[in-house]
């Protein structure tokens, strides 16, 4: 029997200005990137979510292949990663899809402007994962699991187009609004797919 796909938002986890910076490609920054990046922020206030759905899975390993229960997949290196695990939790997460129309909004009239929300969208969809990836670690250590890092399509050998699977099972449009093109970029841009895996504790 599938287990039911739940979801939820998350509270904002800590803006990392200097993660920000380092995303916009600034070295060093300076007052007027500091006030750029404030203002940035600033505008985009309570625009930016912190939506994710998952769903647990066993996980059952034949040589290269992975069967997760709702598909399977060849992947050297997703196998690797999964080597001690017997579940996973499978997720979507985006931090919504208001960001990408302020960054399209200013690439046409302020490029500078644009690079910084950027990186701001890029440095909370980061820290919406690591939020709820330590939000699944405890979790399932109150169930003697422990957990292998997230793991996305697109890493080591794991095909890009193992989204489509992910976005499948996940409703994903539907519960989070995350949808995938047939270029297989997702929209919201600032949106992850990933695979946690769930090992036995030593």
């Amino acid at each position: 029997m599938q287990e039911t796909v739940l979801t939820k938002s998350l509270s904002a986890p800590f803006v990392d200005r200097r993660e920000i910076l380092r995303y916009a490609g600034v070295r060093e920054g300076s007052p007027e990137m500091e006030a750029l990046l404030d203002e940035c922020l600033g505008e985009l206030g309570g625009k930016v979510t912190q939506c994710v759905c998952y769903l647990h899975t066993q996980v059952r390993l034949d040589g290269d292949c992975a069967d997760l229960g709702f598909a399977r997949v060849t992947s050297r290196s997703l196998c690797k990663h999964l080597g001690d695990c017997d579940g996973t939790i499978v997720f979507c997460a985006t931090v919504g899809v208001e960001l990408d129309r302020l960054i399209a909004r200013y690439s046409r009239i302020s490029p500078a402007r644009a690079v910084m929300l950027d990186a701001i969208g890029t440095e909370r969809i980061e820290a919406l994962c690591d939020a709820f990836e330590m939000q699944v670690k405890e979790e399932w250590e109150e169930k003697g699991k422990g957990i292998c890092p997230r793991f996305s399509p697109g890493y080591g050998d794991l095909p890009l187009d193992f989204q489509r699977p992910l976005i499948t099972v996940l409703d994903a449009p539907k519960r989070i609004g995350v949808a995938l093109n047939e270029s297989l970029l997702m929209s919201p841009s600032k949106s992850v797919t990933a695979i946690i895996g769930l090992k036995k504790k030593n």
